[in-house]
């Protein structure tokens, strides 16, 4: 008979797989052989991005913020369908992500030029007059920064592996090639970097009545999978524990909501290991076995 601990595993596959399926994303990350993509086998970054709850929750701590930048918010609002398919809008994401990770140099510049000519289309004007573009390098900026905290803070929290010394600069140091490539300009290459770049963007940030509107759809999100109310309420919790202490004083969060998001995060950061050890045959380990490496790699540091 399974063990608890493999009928959990179990459980936690059949949940992500049904909300993330595999292979209706076109993307080939088993060839060409010996293939590094962007980043390679020693980076950080292919170590980070292999976490899948530290990935979910720092994801979508990364959306709460956007939701507080007025011109960033406005492409999603105005050209997007985010109330009925924002379950679509994340699997995009986690596809684009996890291509430009994974997959082969050639696979992940397709991914960055469709990306890029998207952007070209998406621009407009906000009600008080103001225009915005979605390939206006400040707000590409804005974007990758806002994600790229929110997955190492999410690996922080809620990997079994502990980042050591000197990663957390190496990972900003390599994702930014990927919002360099989509026309980014001034990334933050450094922890103390994004913080300067965080104190410098409060003053044009906001929560306004669109704001509000996209975090309610959020709050309604239903993933397809068993017991979707909770799963929700877990990523939510465990990305909201994830925010910047001047994102937590906009956002206001109620004394309920703080206490919910506590308790979210202690039981993902329990939780984690049996993700692991459920979500080994992932992309990570094909691209390990693409460039010829073992993929337990992916569970130490170089």
């Amino acid at each position: 008979m399974p063990s608890p601990h493999a009928l959990a595993a179990e459980r936690i596959r059949h949940w992500v797989l049904s909300a993330f399926p595999r292979g209706q994303s076109g993307i080939d990350y088993d060839h060409p052989a010996g293939d590094p993509g962007l980043f390679g086998p020693d980076s950080v970054t292919w170590r980070v991005h292999s976490d899948f709850p530290g990935m979910l929750a720092g994801g979508l701590c990364a959306l709460m913020l956007q939701t507080l930048h007025p011109l960033a918010l406005a492409g999603v609002w105005d050209h997007s369908n985010f109330r009925t398919d924002l379950v679509g809008r994340l699997r995009r994401t986690t596809n684009f992500v996890a291509g430009t990770t994974y997959a082969s140099r050639p696979e992940a510049q397709k991914l960055i030029d469709r990306v890029a000519g998207i952007h070209e289309q998406v621009r407009g004007t906000l009600p008080d007059g103001r225009l915005y573009r979605a390939d206006d390098p400040a707000l590409l900026t804005w974007v990758h920064v806002t994600e790229s905290f929110g997955f190492l803070e999410g690996f922080r929290r809620y990997s079994p592996m502990t980042l050591p010394i000197g990663a957390a600069e190496a990972y900003y140091g390599e994702v930014r090639r990927v919002a360099e490539a989509l026309g980014a300009r001034d990334v933050p290459g450094t922890e103390a970097e994004v913080a300067a770049f965080f104190a410098r963007m409060q003053g044009e940030l906001r929560l306004d009545e669109r704001s509000r509107e996209v975090l309610r759809v959020l709050a309604r999100i239903r993933l397809p999978v068993p017991m979707a109310g909770l799963s929700r309420d877990l990523f939510l919790g465990a990305g909201a524990a994830l925010l910047p202490d001047w994102a937590v004083d906009m956002l206001a969060p109620t004394r309920f909501e703080r206490a919910r998001a506590a308790v979210a995060s202690r039981t993902l950061r329990t939780m984690s290991p049996i993700f692991r050890a459920a979500l080994n045959d992932g992309v990570g380990p094909r691209a390990c076995r693409r460039v010829g490496a073992d993929p337990s790699i992916l569970d130490r540091w170089p």
